[in-house]
C-alpha cells in the first residue's frame, strides 16, 4: 500500500486529485489536507507517506504565499523523506525553479493539470517501489540464517558475546557478532550510533534530547542513552 499525501487548498483540485489516485489503484491510500497546519498534522501520524503532491500557493488569490514549499523544506528535514517524490502543483511558472532547485522536486505539474498527467508521475513511483527491494542484513539465529528488513530494527544494542537486534513486535540476540560489524551491514547513514552500546534507526527517532542525553523513538517507551563522548556530534546533528 502506497501512502500518498495531497496538500492542496483549492476543493475542487483537490476532489480532483483524490478522485484520479483512487481510481488508478486500490493499492493507493489517499491522505487529503488543504491548509498547511493540517498537512502538517497528517505528517505527525505513524505513517510513512510514498509520495507528496503539494500545491505551492495556498494563499488564494495571494501569490506571495509558498506554504507548500515551505511545507517541502520540512519534509526535507526530516531523514526518512529525503528522497521521497515530492510533485509541486501549481499555476505559478515563476516558482518552479526554485523548486526544483531547494526541493530536488521529483516533477513539477502546472494546473489546469491533465489527468493523465498525474496518472504518469503515480505510475514512475509505483513501478519504482516495486525494482526497489527494501535493504536487508543477514544474521544468523540459532544456527539458521535469517533475512531481516533493516526498516524493522528500531535500534541495535550490543550485548554480552553479541548484539540485540530491538525490533517492532520482538527482540532478536545475535550471537558471536559485534555492533561494529552490524552496522558495517546495514545501509550507510540509516543508523546512528550514538552510545558506544546503541544505535538508533534514524527513521524510527522522533526526537534527541542532548540535555538529558537520551533518544526518544516513536511508539517506543526504551530509553536509548547519548553517551558522553558522541552527545556533541549528536547535538551538530540536531542543530543542523
Amino acid at each position: 500500500m502506497t501512502h500518498v499525501l495531497i496538500l492542496e487548498d483549492d476543493r475542487a483540485s483537490l476532489e480532483a486529485l483524490k478522485k484520479i489516485l483512487t481510481e488508478y489503484s486500490e493499492n493507493i491510500c489517499v491522505h487529503a489536507a488543504s491548509s498547511y497546519e493540517e498537512a502538517k498534522e497528517f505528517l505527525a501520524m505513524n505513517i510513512r507517506y510514498g509520495l507528496f503532491l503539494l500545491d505551492v500557493n495556498l494563499g488564494g488569490e495571494n501569490r506571495e504565499d509558498i506554504g507548500g514549499i515551505l511545507f517541502a523544506r520540512e519534509l526535507r528535514e526530516q531523514f526518512r523523506y529525503t528522497f521521497t517524490p515530492v510533485v509541486m502543483v501549481t499555476s505559478v511558472g515563476a516558482m518552479e525553479m526554485q523548486a526544483y532547485r531547494e526541493l530536488h522536486c521529483y516533477q513539477y505539474i502546472m494546473k489546469p493539470f491533465h489527468p493523465e498527467q498525474v496518472r504518469e508521475v503515480v505510475r514512475k513511483v509505483l513501478d519504482q517501489e516495486k525494482q526497489e527491494e527494501p535493504p536487508s542484513i543477514m544474521v544468523k539465529r540459532d544456527g539458521v540464517n535469517y533475512q531481516v528488513r533493516c526498516e524493522d530494527i528500531r535500534y541495535i544494542e550490543a550485548v554480552h558475546r553479541g548484539v540485540c537486534l530491538h525490533m517492532k513486535g520482538e527482540d532478536w540476540k545475535v550471537p558471536y557478532v559485534t555492533l561494529k560489524q552490524i552496522l558495517l551491514k546495514v545501509p550507510e547513514g540509516m543508523f546512528l550510533q550514538c552510545h558506544r552500546i546503541f544505535a538508533v534507526n534514524r527513521r524510527e527517532v522522533e526526537y534527541f534530547d542532548t540535555v538529558n542525553r537520551i533518544v526518544k523513538l516513536r511508539d517506543c517507551g526504551d530509553v536509548i542513552e547519548i553517551g558522553v563522548t558522541y552527545k556533541a556530534e549528536i547535538g551538530r546533528l540536531v542543530s543542523g
